[in-house]
C-alpha cells in the first residue's frame, strides 16, 4: 500500500524504454527507481551538492523487484517512492510503479548504504539526514 505522502514521479514510456519483447525493459525500471529516489532526495533538500558538503552519500547495496504487468510505449505511469527503513548505516526505500489506469507494473525495495566519500566505507547516517528520511514520517498513514 502506498502512503498518501509518497513522492510521485510521472513517466511516459518512450521508444528507448522498450526491449526486444516490446515492453518496458527491467533495466529501465531499475533506472526509474533510482531516478525517483534521487528526485525525492533533492526535493527534501539533499541534492548532490548537499551530499558533497556532508562528505558522504547513499549508494545502492541491493535491489529487489517484483514485476506484475508490462508497460508499452506511450503508456503513462506513476512511480511512488518513500523511505521505509533506517538502520545505522543503511536506509530502505520502497517503490510502486503503476499505469495511469491503476494496473500495477512493479514493486520494489532498494537498500542504500551511506558511505564516506573519501574512503568509500560505510559511515553512520548523521542525525539531520536520519530525521529527514525517518520512515515514521512516510509509513504512518499506510
Amino acid at each position: 500500500m502506498v502512503p498518501g505522502n509518497a513522492f510521485v514521479l510521472e513517466l511516459t514510456v518512450g521508444a528507448d524504454d522498450i526491449d526486444a519483447l516490446k515492453h518496458v525493459s527491467n533495466v529501465t525500471i531499475v533506472k526509474w527507481f533510482s531516478r525517483a529516489a534521487f528526485k525525492h532526495s533533492e526535493a527534501l533538500g539533499y541534492d548532490v551538492e548537499a551530499y558533497h558538503r556532508l562528505g558522504a552519500w547513499f549508494v545502492v547495496r541491493r535491489h529487489e523487484i517484483d514485476y506484475h504487468n508490462s508497460a508499452k510505449a506511450g503508456d503513462r505511469l506513476k512511480l511512488f517512492t518513500w523511505p521505509s527503513g533506517l538502520k545505522k548505516v543503511t536506509a530502505e526505500r520502497r517503490y510502486v510503479l503503476e499505469r495511469d489506469d491503476g494496473a500495477p507494473i512493479a514493486e520494489g525495495l532498494t537498500v542504500w548504504a551511506y558511505v564516506d566519500a573519501e574512503t568509500e566505507r560505510p559511515r553512520r547516517i548523521p542525525p539531520e539526514v536520519r530525521a529527514t528520511f525517518d520512515p515514521a514520517k512516510w509509513i504512518a498513514d499506510v
